[in-house]
């Protein structure tokens, strides 16, 4: 399910299992505009590991991981830069 409001888009995603949860958080920051917040919550432990590698991946900030005790909650701010472009490919990298 997926709430937005003026900034932030929460996406619940509890009871689903990998590899589902982050697909569907790839999903929503596709839709989100540079600058925007995306709130997931979910429940699959392997999120813990998927979705901070796909934020990275992606080129954007993964701004505050909580644990609660029964799911996990992501704060994922979509970058300004779109990974490919030129902007993206002039960050230096370590060899």
């Amino acid at each position: 399910m997926i709430e937005t409001d003026s900034e932030t888009t929460h996406l619940d995603l509890t009871g689903l299992k990998c590899p589902l949860p982050a697909l569907r958080t790839r999903k929503a920051l596709r839709r989100i505009s540079p600058g925007q917040v995306l709130v997931v919550t979910c429940t699959d432990p392997m999120a813990v590991i998927d979705i901070p590698h796909l934020v990275r991946d992606m080129g954007d900030i993964l701004v505050g991981q909580e644990r609660g005790p029964d799911n996990l909650i992501f704060t994922i701010r979509r970058s300004l830069t779109i990974p490919g472009t030129v902007a993206e490919n002039t960050r230096s990298t370590p060899h």
